[in-house]
């Protein structure tokens, strides 16, 4: 990415948020290269995957589903571990479940992260790759969003499928949450500012075992 590719697709869209001082941490993606861990306000300090706390009780878990490694599994392993904190929300670019025509769910990262997200009682799981909206039905007790229309939109790529408690690949969509205890509100809001869809997660006692 060129100097002018940070201003121009990142800070002057985001400038109102950036300057009331709203934290951006990312991900990479399969368009990205390993040169944005560098940028500041990605907030990334030159790691593909890391974790932060924002709040007490809740830390996020970001990872790199391009190339999911044995160190990078390690180093998730032990940050579960060692996170202490009641609610751990992971996010990252491939879908582990996905009802889209074009991509599907992402076995591979699936087959490799799934059993350390049981192992360690995560409660909610947020990705992209796609370019709708899916809420997937929790799987494993584990919740699943996919918010990949902020962005660019893919009409009819939705196929529901069992997976889906809801989708919508007709509209732009971005998603708010809101943590309050053992609760997780979020809302998922279209272009022209309506609600779409809407609940709340209860967040499941952790046990070291997979139920």
């Amino acid at each position: 990415e060129r100097p002018h590719d940070y201003q121009e697709k990142f800070e002057i869209p985001y400038k109102p948020l950036l300057d009331a001082g709203v934290k951006f941490y990312a991900s990479l993606g399969n368009h990205d290269d390993d040169g944005q861990t560098q940028y500041k306000l990605f907030n990334m300090d030159g790691k593909k995957y890391y974790s932060f706390k924002p709040k007490n009780n809740v830390r996020f878990f970001a990872l790199d589903s391009n190339y999911v490694d044995a160190t990078q599994l390690e180093w998730l392993d032990k940050e579960l571990a060692t996170s202490g904190s009641d609610w751990k929300i992971a996010f990252f670019h491939h879908p582990l479940y996905s009802s889209g025509e074009t991509h599907g769910s992402a076995d591979l990262q699936r087959k490799l992260l799934e059993p350390v997200f049981l192992k360690h009682g995560v409660d909610v799981v947020i990705t992209g790759h796609e370019h709708f909206y899916e809420r997937i039905k929790p799987q494993k007790g584990i919740a699943y969003f996919i918010v990949g229309s902020s962005a660019k939109l893919r009409k009819g790529d939705l196929r529901k499928s069992p997976l889906t408690a809801y989708g919508n690949d007709a509209t732009y969509a971005f998603m708010l949450i809101e943590l309050v205890g053992d609760e997780m509100h979020f809302q998922a809001i279209n272009g022209q500012g309506a609600t779409i869809d809407a609940g709340s997660i209860r967040r499941q006692a952790t046990s070291s075992t997979p139920e």
